[in-house]
């Protein structure tokens, strides 16, 4: 028994380099647009027709006569933009890396064979309604018809991966919703594998507190600038339907969108809603609950590996499932973890997603949430209407016991009581619909801090719906609210792009106070540069790279640095103060001396030692992670060799709209809207980060019309 259970010794998120060389291949995009345009004058009848308009950013506008012909196009345009990408995920989420790429791809395939996505992809395809089956099938084609038309945009090593299948849309679904953010911190947790960040921010701003008199909404999801993170850029429209946003690549409805009416944004909420259980096991392939010993489910997967020579080797792995706690994932002894997580039966995410973006009121869109399919995010909603609404979303078991930290944890399997079968429904879910302070917020904190006054108690709800906290970051946005009694769209612009420091307004005091008592020479020499820095990470803020490396240095998330500890009644106030003013004059001053040593002045430009390196662009960075509490997240992975840090997530997909008589937007996709090499869209739009600029979202047609760089039209079912 204990030989045939599946031991993961590692898992971890495959990487792939962002940077990569531009070639001379051909692609779609030419330097000239007047000479892409189609010629359109021998279509002698007024029968409408699907097209495909690229404008200069490489955003697919698409204006199709049904929606069949608008999944087709999304199907082609996502192929255009990022056709090796796409295959890559899609053979990775089918869980055949290793048999396309070698042994690298190995973990990946056992733990998508482990959670049965292939299995389940296909289950959940044939749960579509025949209408949306026809959707996923037409985007499918688009899919497969433009890589047989361009074979010179596939690379050799992924064509294998060729056709892609119905099957892969819910597979690659599931294996993003699921392995990436309903289950990675658990998944991540079993062998000790990096976390990847992720996070976002939101606004939600009511007519009352608006200078236009119009409800606003700010979409600003913070995420890693490679692979399964992408976002793609699109705008639907049909004779019903004017939808612009963004969904995850190679997922077929927008998942963060606006239309005429109304608009939603996501972030990642504090909901933990996979479990992670310690299981006892006997030599009969049983495990205990309730004193009682029941058999485990077990099933023989094949992985294929291709070998250095080119070869197919098979390894035949047993894998065993506990009825109660999921998949196991890792044994030792008669010990084992198992993952649990919900929705398995609930297949109508990206249904749901879809009926949000075709609703023309708040009752359709809320009638949509109730259903419940999408597991994870919190919603932020806006519309014409002047409404403004926030949602703890998500598929929340139903508990019989247990606090946010009991369930943090690994839970023991053996106890009935720890063992759930449902969860909680759209009413007893955290909401916040219209707020008496006219805004709402959320950076990832939980529901109870999204406006203030808050409105949400968490006496209300089962202590193991969202922990009690309030971080640097979540603060800051509430301060930009606070502070302002009535906001432009301007303004919202503004604040979006905010490198303000909070936690460098609320303890360099303290610091400055501790320096004069306990100081010597190099932490008075730090002070002057403190003093006159402008608390921003923006390229030019001379300070920030001390202050940054000193906060990481005392650990900015760790409490018990501050003498006044986070309090919920204090929420905007603490922590404040530091437990022990000494030690943190001599991390600063140990900080000091390794900018000596490295031969950096302690008032370096930012955006000297912090760097955009993304494709072939390199370029001043702004921003920092959230744990100094800055609104405009840009997280790195360290310093490199060259004692520099390059950004490596953060602010994705941008968008700021205000819902008047017509829509206003401004938008932005930080690393550009393809990764195809060759395209002029890879990366693109880095020099708009840089310089924290956005650019105007051509909403309307006669917009779009003005920015034509190349005009596709569907003949005969095909581009």
């Amino acid at each position: 028994m204990k030989n045939n259970i599946l031991i993961f010794l590692s898992l971890y998120v495959i990487f792939s380099s962002c940077s990569k060389q531009v070639t001379d291949s051909a692609v779609l995009y030419q330097p000239n647009p007047t000479e892409e345009m189609v010629d359109h004058s021998s279509n002698m009848n007024d029968d409408p027709v699907t097209e495909l308009i690229w404008d200069e950013w490489g955003v697919p506008h698409i204006y199709a006569v049904n929606n069949n012909e608008l999944f087709y196009s999304f199907g082609w345009a996502q192929m255009t933009s990022h056709a090796n990408t796409i295959l890559k995920l899609y053979g990775q989420s089918r869980g055949r890396a290793a048999e396309y790429w070698g042994s690298k791809g190995y973990e990946n395939d056992l733990m998508v064979k482990a959670l049965d996505f292939p299995k389940l992809g296909r289950s959940w395809y044939n749960q579509q309604s025949p209408e949306f089956q026809g959707y996923i099938d037409q985007f499918v084609d688009g899919m497969n018809d433009y890589a047989a038309k361009h074979p010179e945009q596939i690379k050799e090593e992924y064509k294998q991966v060729l056709p892609v299948e119905n099957y892969d849309i819910l597979r690659h679904a599931l294996f993003v919703i699921y392995s990436r953010f309903v289950g990675g911190n658990d998944l991540q947790a079993v062998p000790k594998w990096t976390l990847d960040e992720t996070g976002s921010n939101t606004y939600a701003i009511a007519p009352k507190k608006s200078a236009s008199g119009h409800a606003m909404l700010v979409m600003n999801p913070h995420l890693p600038w490679y692979d399964e993170w992408l976002f793609y850029e699109g705008h639907f429209n049909t004779p019903d339907l004017n939808l612009y946003g963004a969904t995850l690549v190679g997922l077929p409805t927008l998942g963060i969108a606006f239309n005429e009416k109304l608009g939603w944004s996501h972030t990642n909420n504090t909901i933990d809603n996979a479990d992670l259980y310690e299981i006892t096991l006997n030599d009969k392939g049983q495990y205990l609950l309730d004193g009682k010993w029941k058999d485990l489910y077990n099933r023989k997967v094949s992985i294929k590996v291709k070998k250095d020579d080119g070869k197919i080797g098979v390894k035949d792995v047993l894998m065993y499932d506990s009825p109660d706690h999921g998949p196991i994932l890792k044994q030792d002894g008669n010990k084992a973890l198992t993952i649990k997580m919900p929705g398995m039966n609930k297949p109508y995410g990206i249904v749901q997603w879809w009926d949000m973006g075709t609703s023309k009121s708040f009752a359709e869109f809320k009638s949509a949430l109730r259903r419940v399919q999408i597991p994870f995010f919190n919603i932020m909603y806006a519309d014409q209407a002047g409404n403004i609404f926030y949602m703890f979303n998500g598929q929340v078991p139903k508990r019989a016991q247990g606090d946010w930290a009991h369930w943090s944890g690994v839970v023991d399997g053996s106890d009935p009581k720890n063992i759930w079968t449902d969860v909680h429904t759209y009413d007893e879910l955290p909401k916040v619909e219209n707020p008496e302070s006219g805004w709402l917020q959320n950076a990832n904190d939980p529901p109870w801090t999204s406006t203030f006054p808050m409105e949400l108690d968490p006496k209300d709800f089962p202590p193991y719906m969202s922990p009690i906290r309030m971080n640097f970051r979540p603060q800051r946005a509430v301060r930009m609210m606070m502070e302002d009694e009535s906001i432009s769209f301007e303004e919202l612009e503004s604040y979006k792009m905010s490198t303000r420091i909070e936690m460098a307004d609320r303890i360099l005091d303290d610091l400055f106070d501790a320096i004069d008592e306990h100081g010597g020479d190099a932490a008075k020499e730090a002070k002057e540069v403190l003093m006159s820095w402008d608390r921003n990470a923006d390229a030019d803020s001379k300070g920030m790279a001390l202050f940054y490396n000193w906060a990481w240095a005392i650990n900015p998330w760790k409490g018990s640095n501050f003498s006044q500890k986070w309090t919920l009644d204090q929420a905007r106030a603490t922590p404040d103060g530091l437990a022990d003013p000494k030690a943190a004059v001599q991390a600063l001053e140990g900080v000091v001396a390794k900018f000596k040593e490295g031969g950096v002045p302690l008032d370096v430009p930012w955006g000297q030692v912090y760097r955009i390196k993304y494709h072939d662009k390199d370029l001043p960075g702004n921003g920092s992670d959230g744990s100094v509490g800055i609104f405009r997240v840009a997280w790195s992975n360290g310093p490199q060799e060259d004692g520099k840090s390059y950004i490596a997530g953060g602010d994705s997909w941008q968008g700021i709209i205000e819902f008047g008589d017509e829509v206003k937007a401004r938008v932005t996709m930080s690393y550009g809207n393809s990764t195809q090499e060759g395209s002029p869209h890879f990366g693109d739009q880095l020099e708009l980060f840089s310089k924290k600029e956005m650019r105007d979202c051509l909403f309307y047609k006669e917009d779009v019309m003005k920015h034509v760089k190349k005009r596709e039209v569907l003949e005969n079912g095909s581009y």
